[in-house]
């Protein structure tokens, strides 16, 4: 006979392996967007803020201060200036020189968005290197002052 019927069992046979390659395509994927997004999520502003209980850095032989008083009025070391002649003030006092640090100092009652409107005015004028001017402590204190406590109820006197 030339045709005949086997039952030999051609089933497949089943594999228990997990197949893996999904899983790795779609960590693939996410490793991508994360490469990409994390660049997005940095601060652009070029700021030098040192760390309160830092060591002091080294000042140059000139430092140039620009000083922001409580009547938001500007003053260039000394020198009163008026907010529209920043830039050429600071072009004369550095030379020029866009690459020199600036230490920009404000007074306690300076509101921060002011403070900030100064340092925009400095970036666009040229000047990136900014650093901020703080007095620097020796110790910490230990515990808030608080303005309104009565100096009475501060400390227990001794028992006598």
């Amino acid at each position: 006979m030339a045709g005949g019927i086997r039952e030999s069992g051609d089933d497949l046979v089943e594999n228990h392996e997990i197949n893996v390659t999904p899983f790795i395509d779609v960590m693939l994927v996410l490793l991508i967007i994360f490469m990409v997004a994390a660049p997005l999520a940095t601060v652009d502003v070029n700021v030098d803020l040192p760390v309160s209980n830092a060591t002091p850095a080294e000042r140059p032989d000139q430092p140039v201060y620009v000083t922001v008083k409580p009547d938001l009025t500007l003053a260039l070391d000394n020198t009163d200036i008026t907010p529209g002649g920043l830039a050429a003030a600071l072009a004369a006092a550095t030379q020029g020189d866009r690459e020199q640090r600036i230490f920009l100092r404000a007074d306690r009652e300076v509101a921060y968005g002011d403070l900030m409107e100064v340092m925009n005015t400095l970036r666009d004028t040229g000047y990136l290197k900014i650093a901020l001017v703080g007095l620097e402590s020796a110790q910490a204190p230990a515990t808030p002052a608080v303005p309104d406590a009565d100096p009475a109820l501060a400390a227990p006197e001794p028992a006598q």
